[in-house]
């Protein structure tokens, strides 16, 4: 990645963890409202405890990020350690004080202020950190349904707040809180979404190897070109959304000439994952 790509990056960053920021601290946490995943459960803890929901933030995407960087790639894991770092600073910075006095307009636009932060750290190479980086090792390893289990893990921390605040209403807040951000965030980074990358390359061997070392299975695919009517060949590999960043940066890096044609996969049957 170059210098003005890194800068790009992080301004994306900075920008996703403003609007997560702003959506905690000026509408959300007035109201004692939660948002999905880890950063739900660190409200809750605030919320329980008193103590600072950046700190708590940050603590609770420690052992998340640590254990990304042994299990996904490293840059990945970089952006997502300064995301969560850059979200936790603003957090504990900013006041909090409330812009919405109807908790359901709290809980709308705060879903929406952190679902496109979230989305847009997705979409840039990184994560607002928690739940996005276990779904992004779990997509690795199994074949599972990755929305069900953020649907079962924000029901619970809903169900937690109700049991410990007996504040029914307001965990009905929460879950549309909650509604709201997925949205967001599939508006911007559809989560659970295979996508083929077909490949051509002017040095396809060399980067058949670097795909190789990617948790997915790659075919070699012969081909001829239109114009020149040279005998060539084509690399072809199936992949989740959350790791086509991680794709397309390697591609950048090896060939940055390479044409690549990226489409969205409709299904896959059998095991797509590297055999």
């Amino acid at each position: 990645m170059n210098a003005a790509r890194r800068v790009w990056t992080a301004l994306v960053m900075t920008c996703a963890a403003a609007l997560i920021a702003f959506g905690f601290n000026f509408l959300l946490i007035p109201h004692r409202l939660l948002s999905g995943g880890v950063s739900g459960v660190s409200m809750l803890l605030s919320y329980a405890t008193g103590l600072d929901t950046g700190i708590l933030y940050f603590a609770l995407n420690l052992p998340i990020l640590i254990w990304g960087w042994f299990a996904l790639g490293h840059a990945f894991i970089a952006w997502s350690i300064y995301a969560v770092a850059v979200t936790s600073f603003l957090i504990r910075i900013a006041p909090v004080h409330s812009l919405a006095a109807d908790p359901i307009l709290a809980a709308v636009f705060g879903g929406v202020a952190f679902g496109i932060g979230a989305g847009l750290a997705l979409r840039y190479g990184g994560s607002s950190g928690g739940i996005d980086i276990i779904a992004t090792i779990v997509t690795r390893h199994r074949e599972v349904p990755i929305g069900m289990l953020l649907f079962l893990m924000n029901m619970s921390i809903v169900i937690l707040q109700a049991l410990l605040s007996e504040d029914w209403e307001g965990a009905m807040y929460s879950l549309l809180s909650i509604y709201v951000s997925g949205r967001a965030i599939d508006m911007i980074h559809i989560r659970q979404l295979k996508v083929t990358a077909f490949i051509i390359s002017c040095d396809p061997y060399r980067l058949l190897d670097k795909l190789r070392r990617l948790p997915r299975g790659v075919s070699i695919v012969p081909i001829k070109g239109g114009y020149t009517g040279e005998d060539k060949v084509m690399l072809m590999t199936v992949t989740t959304r959350y790791e086509l960043s991680a794709l397309r940066t390697m591609i950048r890096r090896h060939d940055p000439k390479a044409f690549v044609n990226i489409v969205e996969t409709v299904s896959v049957m059998g095991d797509f994952r590297k055999v």
